[in-house]
């Protein structure tokens, strides 16, 4: 499931996602999207390549996924030289954490866009909007995120899809979290032993792991027990 697909006039697919949580694997998850769209296309029997339309995963990200400093990507099928070998798919990505500039600095319409993205939500007055904002196609933006315009029941609906999400975003950073501390026990289970085998005592094992001297003796125990 991603949260928006559509098409342009001439066939060209866009798969646009959004992710307010941790995403370590989220490269993947786009590939996912991607050739999944790209197997529906190629169907079966007669079928010519020469009629694949484009396809355009986009990634909007609250968090860094990359390690380079550039807040916008677009990534396509390159050789060892860095050399276009095929342009059928793009994966496009934003990380807005990255974004620090300020609405003066704002030139291209995609600064423009991902300014407004970012502070939306902190604007209350009108003296406070960007001159940019008076442009056309974001004013129609803006115009669809007005929730004062909804009926009773899109804003219902808003509502419980709002709530929906906020649900799934606690309930993935639980899994991260608890994912994560497993891995630290499962380290520091393995420093332990290690340093055990090495005849290392109990205190130089729990100061060596940073944990109790307790969780080494239980740790010993389970090692004597299994012998």
């Amino acid at each position: 499931m991603f949260d928006l697909a559509c098409t342009d006039e001439n066939n060209n697919h866009f798969i646009v996602e959004m992710q307010f949580g941790e995403a370590p694997y989220f490269v993947q998850r786009m590939k996912f999207y991607a050739l999944h769209k790209f197997n529906g296309m190629v169907k079966r029997g007669k079928f010519d390549y020469g009629t694949l339309t484009k396809i355009y995963c986009v990634a909007i990200l609250a968090n860094n996924i990359f390690s380079y400093p550039q807040f916008h990507s677009v990534a396509n099928l390159r050789n060892e030289q860095g050399e276009l070998f095929d342009e059928q798919m793009s994966f496009i990505t934003v990380e807005l954490d990255k974004f620090v500039l300020q609405e003066s600095d704002c030139q291209t319409d995609l600064e423009k866009l991902i300014y407004t993205m970012k502070t939306i939500h902190t604007v209350t007055k009108p003296t406070q909007f960007p001159k940019f904002w008076d442009e056309e196609w974001l004013k129609v933006a803006i115009d669809e995120l007005d929730s004062r315009k909804m009926t009773p029941d899109e804003k219902a609906s808003f509502e419980i899809l709002i709530a929906r999400n906020a649900e799934a975003v606690k309930a993935e950073s639980k899994k991260i979290k608890e994912a994560e501390a497993k891995k630290e026990i499962l380290v520091k289970t393995e420093t332990i032993e290690n340093g055990l085998s090495m005849g290392l005592t109990v205190e130089q094992c729990a100061k060596l792991a940073g944990v109790s001297i307790e969780f080494v003796k239980n740790i010993l125990e389970k090692i004597s027990g299994s012998k």
